[in-house]
């Protein structure tokens, strides 16, 4: 279940705008390698350090793959690609790697974290 609270936002559009309250998710933590690593060993037979040195590997690869301009297909959960921003050039001949700005990840859900997202339960919080 995902925890959310109240937060109060003005409309950058309209600043004289009545502000009004979003709701916000709250993080309940973070899990990190080891622990994820941890949980996978207690499913199949694979040891704890087996399974820390395939999620290291998959880490590795994974940042080499898109490195090299792929998209990175998780199976269910989705895809990895790199997007960038860039300045707007006159004629496409002046695009080039300079008029790159800045450089973000794109993930694109698969269907099982799609359909995850569509029966989400929530809780609200107060504090």
């Amino acid at each position: 279940m995902v925890t959310i609270k109240p937060m109060e936002r003005r409309n950058p559009q309209d600043v004289n705008a009545v502000n009004k309250y979003y709701a916000k998710a709250i993080s309940q933590g973070v899990i990190d390698f080891e622990r994820l690593a941890y949980l996978v060993s207690n499913q199949c037979t694979v040891r704890e350090s087996d399974c820390y040195a395939v999620l290291r590997a998959l880490e590795h690869n994974i940042i080499d793959e898109l490195k090299q301009g792929k998209v990175v297909q998780l199976g269910g959960l989705g895809n990895l690609q790199v997007g960038v921003r860039s300045n707007g050039e006159e004629l496409a001949e002046n695009v080039s790697a300079a008029s790159v700005k800045k450089a973000h990840m794109n993930f694109r859900p698969g269907a099982k974290l799609r359909d995850m997202l569509e029966i989400m339960k929530y809780k609200i919080t107060t504090g």
